[in-house]
């Protein structure tokens, strides 16, 4: 664990919010649930109950659909300009942005990432993601066509409207990054929203709905639902009254939402697991891959979708690879979200450290041996030490299986054709990379990897305009980018004769 740290005062505003049990916003009030209960979110770093929060249910998903279908079918959002809802949307941003500080350490704090990730990577996201859609309430448009059937003479258009109400659940990963993406492109299309946070990290989701109601959204247009997925989650996915669901999290769970979701064969987008492929070929710039290596596994705990879990390294730069990516992984400072000098924080429950743990032994029971790290660090808090693996192979299920968490397998290659096959071999496609300085090598190799991403030379930048998404088991549409306001827009066709 880290020493000689220092912890950063928590906010008054932060520590007032977290001594009070949290409320879930539904139709413009801060509510109980109605069966009363409550659930607790833990602080990863210490182990301990952080907040009370309500545990909504069925019946709150009930009340919070019905409150955005009425705000979508009957009040005022649906008549407000493109203008006018992205002004709104930006607003939303200026205050994300003017509380930046105060959502960075409630991050840490409930998710266990360092505050310095948390201020300098997910709050101002957020507030860049809020900004571009806002920007894009006024560009949503149709096209007209020309058509030659019957004739005639006819104007034939098109429009693209507002898919209507939107359940939206989201991980407990990034968990305010999520709220924004998938808040911010449905509410520039003209959309309502019921957003189920996960429950391991509800809070500045809620936080977030604060902001919401100052922003001057009007009643019902954004609804916050905490609670279980298996309970919450799963009323919202088979609700008959939501027209999309929107859904970030595991490939498992996903395919539930799917079989939910045709009750009412509501559209469904699905942004779901992965196990990336990072490859680094010999002629690679060694110096910029084995740190972009490091980075693209370690960063946020390893608790990335598309984080570059499986590390292929051509034979003649192997040994060079694993020993530089060990070395800074065996630096990196484990330590409690709220310390300054923390560059790891704990993985964001119990639960998902012994889910890690789990197959860290399953590695080590196939053969499989750790060049650094390997286990839990410490007894206090969830932490997983940075951890290295050799002498894998893809039969083992800590190559086969995503782990999210701090734990990437490395594996030699000779043969470029046969590297593409094992890249490839997964039921994932989210992302990959490929590291040389033959670019014509890196293009033909992008081609042939079935992946939503493919970063040359660099690894997990995204931005607002990028779209982002997986092939196969990795998920359903695109994120991010125009292409995501498709997810939240049905399109019209019009016709008329004009002779």
């Amino acid at each position: 664990m880290a020493t000689a740290t220092q912890t950063i005062p928590m906010e008054k505003s932060v520590a007032a919010y977290v001594a009070k049990p949290r409320l879930m916003l539904i139709n413009g009030k801060w509510v109980p649930a109605a069966s009363g209960k409550t659930f607790p979110t833990y602080n990863p770093s210490t182990g301990e109950i952080l907040c009370q929060v309500a545990e909504g249910d069925k019946e709150d998903i009930d009340r919070a659909v019905a409150a955005a279908r009425a705000a979508f079918d009957k009040g005022p959002w649906r008549n407000f300009t493109p203008s006018e809802r992205g002004r709104i949307v930006w607003k939303l941003a200026d205050l994300l942005e003017k509380h930046a500080e105060e959502f960075a350490q409630l991050e840490s704090l409930d998710n266990g990432k360092p505050i310095t990730m948390s201020r300098i990577a997910d709050i101002p996201t957020s507030v860049d993601q809020l900004r571009y859609y806002a920007g894009w309430a006024t560009k949503i448009e149709g096209n007209t066509i020309p058509i030659s059937a019957h004739g005639a003479k006819f104007l034939a258009y098109t429009l693209r409207e507002p898919i209507g109400v939107v359940g939206q659940i989201i991980p407990w990963n990034f968990p305010l990054v999520m709220a924004t993406l998938k808040l911010a492109p449905a509410l520039a299309a003209g959309c309502t929203v019921v957003l189920k946070p996960a429950e391991q990290t509800p809070l500045t989701a809620l936080m977030l709905g604060e902001l919401v109601q100052e922003a001057g959204f009007p009643d019902g247009v954004v609804n916050i639902v905490t609670g279980y997925g298996e309970t919450a989650g799963a009323a919202l996915a088979a609700h008959p009254n939501v027209d999309k669901i929107a859904f970030t999290g595991s490939t498992e769970v996903g395919k539930l939402i799917v079989h939910a979701a045709a009750g009412n064969l509501k559209k469904v987008s699905l942004e779901l697991g992965g196990k990336s492929p990072n490859i680094v070929f010999q002629d690679a710039e060694i110096e910029s891959a084995i740190p972009g290596a490091a980075n693209a596994i370690f960063f946020n705990q390893g608790q990335v979708c598309c984080a570059g879990s499986r590390l292929y390294v051509e034979d003649k730069q192997f040994d060079k690879v694993v020993e530089g990516v060990s070395q800074l992984a065996s630096k990196i400072r484990l330590g409690p979200g709220m310390e300054s000098t923390t560059q790891m924080g704990p993985v964001v429950s119990e639960e998902q450290m012994n889910r890690v743990c789990s197959y860290l032994e399953s590695g080590f029971s196939e053969g499989a041996k750790a060049v650094v790290g390997g286990s839990r660090e410490g007894t206090k808090g969830y932490f997983v030490k940075p951890t290295v693996l050799v002498n894998t192979n893809e039969k083992m299920k800590v190559v086969r299986e995503e782990i999210f968490g701090p734990v990437v397998t490395v594996m030699p290659f000779s043969d470029v054709d046969d590297l593409v096959a094992r890249a490839n071999n997964t039921p994932f496609g989210l992302a990959a990379a490929v590291w040389t300085r033959d670019i014509k090598k890196a293009h033909r190799i992008a081609s042939e990897l079935r992946a939503g991403t493919v970063w040359i030379n660099c690894y997990g930048v995204l931005d607002s305009a990028m779209p982002f998404g997986g092939y196969k088991q990795s998920g359903w549409g695109r994120e991010m980018g125009h292409e995501m306001l498709n997810l939240y827009t049905e399109v019209k066709s019009v016709c008329t004769p004009i002779s």
